[in-house]
């Protein structure tokens, strides 16, 4: 069953385990998955899948931030959030539990950061607590409700006052969360 390792050069292999926080085992394992979603096994790594392909990954498919995971990790030139190998492994290696809690925060913000803008400001922020709990009726806060927990969020994180968190403000709340390490991860 070696067949895997013969489809991924070993110079590619060395490079991407020099490249990420993946294991050897890891890196031919997301060379498998990625090769499989494409419905053929040879040279993944010169080509794209589009987001709806990735977001068939189980460990994607049911977390909130799917799309924007998608989004932050694409280097697609027609910005239409499709991964090639190479952002596949870049994703994966930024959830692995070998990653740094500045990796992990880094792409952290970026993902919650949905306008783009290097702050989270108030929509960023109703955005990541819709993500959260849901836009059901049943699960939807009241706007009353948003707007005190948006408050609560800023009091507690916006260290400059300025009405957003930008990446060192939301890196030190980051740091006071012994959890965040750990959940955030997606293992193959």
């Amino acid at each position: 069953m070696g067949a895997t390792t013969s489809k991924l050069p070993k110079d590619l292999l060395s490079e991407y385990q020099e490249l990420t926080f993946l294991t050897k085992q890891e890196i031919l394992l997301a060379h498998k998955r990625f090769s499989e979603l494409q419905g053929r096994e040879d040279g993944p790594y010169s080509s794209r899948l589009s987001m709806e392909k990735i977001l068939m990954v189980p460990e994607l498919k049911s977390n909130p931030f799917r799309k924007r995971i998608c989004h932050v990790f694409s280097t697609s030139d027609i910005e239409d959030d499709s991964l090639s190998f190479e952002d596949f492994l870049d994703l994966l290696s930024a959830f692995s539990d070998s990653a740094t809690l500045e990796i992990k925060s880094h792409y952290a913000f970026r993902i919650f950061d949905f306008d783009d803008d290097g702050t989270l400001d108030t929509g960023d922020l109703e955005k990541l607590v819709n993500c959260l709990t849901g836009e059901t009726d049943d699960t939807c806060l009241t706007a009353e409700e948003m707007r005190q927990l948006i408050s609560n969020i800023l009091e507690e994180s916006d260290i400059d006052k300025d009405g957003t968190v930008n990446l060192s403000e939301f890196q030190h709340v980051i740091s006071r969360s012994p959890d965040f390490v750990s959940s955030f991860k997606i293992v193959l």
